[in-house]
């Protein structure tokens, strides 16, 4: 699978949004649907269609707030 190197935020709940996808990084297989070595028509295509783990994440900004995925669970747990 390929792989990206990105920038993110980094919240209080521990997760990283990506906010800026900096470069990927291509597997050179023809089985990966991004890759430049898949086949461009892949008949009946079941190829690999998701990226890797990134190969790099670069935190631009740490927020001590919850993420806005776990803001509204969270939210609802304190009162």
């Amino acid at each position: 699978m390929c792989r990206l190197e990105t920038e993110g935020t980094k919240y209080g709940c521990g997760h990283y949004i990506i906010t800026r996808k900096l470069r990927k990084i291509d597997c050179e297989s023809q089985w990966c649907y991004h890759s430049r070595r898949h086949r461009n028509p892949c008949i009946n295509c079941s190829c690999d269609r998701y990226f890797g783990p990134d190969a790099s994440e670069t935190i631009t900004a740490v927020r001590p707030e919850f993420c806005p995925e776990c803001y509204p669970y969270y939210s609802q747990r304190r009162r």
